[in-house]
């Protein structure tokens, strides 16, 4: 493996995979020889599509987390512009690259992951963590042709019992009270989806499928599925007991558990019962998020969300000793401002001059300034707001944040204003600050 630059104590070598924000790429711990995956998420763009709270909360998630059917998160480093989770490496790839409706899994390597991914749930479950997004894409094999879950960015912290309200996950994979954007049970979702993926396994192929994403989420929403004729009947029953369209009905892992089908002819590892190992949360949240799935859009409220979080690290604090209390922290100044609200934008917009910066009216009592320079944007580029605090009429507070870029014209920035705003003069009109 070549090895193209460090990251702390690791020498990180090819990528092994991509998305939108990050990059996992092969990595040897330079102490101890072991090969394992990197995530290197770019911080910026995390910041710029609001982010934060998914991937803080997939590090919570897996760091609650220890299980042999559950990708190991070891460490997070952060610098100025990337996040790096320090994972277990799985070699063998993803789940999906071994379904085929050609060349179909023989009955006891599907039961065989299927009694593991459900082992594996239930052990989430039982802590209190909710994937919601369980799909093959999602689910690694080792060399040993064990399943792992990963991928647990759309995963939530709630109390056994307590509903959600976030419609997210793979459009075919989603359980039908979550398309009906019904309050739902986490537990009870996460199970649909396994029984989506015991079908494909034994199948090759998804019960549901159409190219309308409308007539799609109708057949799921009705259970709406045609089995193939290689089926047995013990298969299609625990099949039709998990893909049942009524939360409440529908089977829990429990019952699956006792399935006749599961239990004949399996030889599963020992499941894991002991739940001293880490706290399960105590504390009611409200399910919500800032986020985006690119898959299926879901719309909730930030304030709850960064209570909720709130919990879950110091849930982390109890479990571990790793800190995320600074990884997305913003640099914020304060400067009281002798003028009226309009008169105080007018100044934010000629400071913002001063530094090669352009301002964006984005509310009525918030701006976002960027580099005006129209090049590529570099790790170098600053982001910043201000929010102008109305106290009186003729008096106000402007708060400035720094969530990306180079200190240095951060403070410049600061300075310029806090002159502006203790007599210095107007050199610019405010007439192309437009509000969105």
């Amino acid at each position: 493996m070549g090895f193209v630059e460090s990251i702390g104590r690791y020498r990180v070598g090819r990528t092994i995979g991509a998305g939108t924000f990050a990059k996992v790429r092969l990595a040897v711990d330079a102490d101890t020889g072991a090969t394992v995956a990197v995530k290197v998420i770019d911080k910026r763009m995390v910041i710029r599509n609001n982010l934060m709270y998914q991937v803080k909360r997939e590090i919570t998630a897996m760091k609650l987390l220890n299980h042999p059917n559950i990708v190991k998160i070891y460490e997070v480093i952060a610098t100025k512009t990337k996040i790096c989770l320090v994972m277990e490496y799985v070699p063998g790839g993803q789940l999906s690259d071994k379904l085929s409706y050609l060349k179909r899994l023989d009955e006891k390597e599907a039961k065989k992951y299927f009694y593991q991914l459900i082992d594996a749930v239930d052990y989430c479950h039982r802590r209190g963590v909710y994937h919601r997004d369980l799909k093959p894409e999602n689910l690694l094999v080792d060399n040993q042709g064990n399943l792992k879950v990963s991928d647990f960015g759309l995963s939530v912290l709630k109390k056994p019992g307590q509903f959600l309200s976030t419609s997210c996950g793979s459009p075919c994979y989603v359980a039908p009270e979550m398309i009906q954007h019904k309050s739902y049970d986490g537990a009870a979702a996460d199970v649909w989806s396994c029984g989506v993926i015991l079908f494909e396994l034994l199948a090759g192929y998804l019960p549901f499928q159409d190219c309308s994403l409308t007539n799609l989420y109708r057949r799921i929403s009705r259970a709406q599925f045609v089995f193939p004729q290689w089926l047995s009947v013990p298969q299609k029953k625990i099949i039709i007991r998990i893909l049942d369209p009524s939360p409440i009905t529908r089977a829990k892992i429990s019952d699956i558990f006792d399935d006749k089908w599961l239990q004949d002819h399996c030889n599963p590892s020992a499941r894991i019962e002991n739940d001293d190992d880490c706290d399960v949360i105590e504390e009611a949240s409200t399910d919500s998020d800032s986020s985006h799935n690119t898959e299926v859009k879901e719309t909730e409220e930030m304030t709850a969300e960064t209570d909720r979080f709130i919990n879950a690290f110091q849930l982390i604090v109890r479990c571990s000793d790793l800190d995320l209390s600074g990884l997305f922290q913003e640099q914020k100044t304060k400067l009281a401002s002798p003028h009226p609200v309009q008169e105080t934008f007018d100044k934010i917009k000629v400071a913002a001059k001063d530094v090669s910066m352009a301002v964006k009216r984005m509310n009525s009592s918030l701006v976002e300034i960027q580099d005006s320079k129209l090049l590529p944007r570099s790790n170098l580029d600053l982001t910043l707001s201000a929010e102008v605090i109305k106290v009186t009429p003729a008096h106000c507070v402007v708060e400035v944040s720094k969530s990306t870029g180079d200190l240095r014209s951060y403070k410049e920035f600061c300075r310029s204003l806090s002159s502006l705003l203790n007599g210095g003069q107007l050199s610019a009109s405010s007439s192309d600050m437009e509000c969105d």
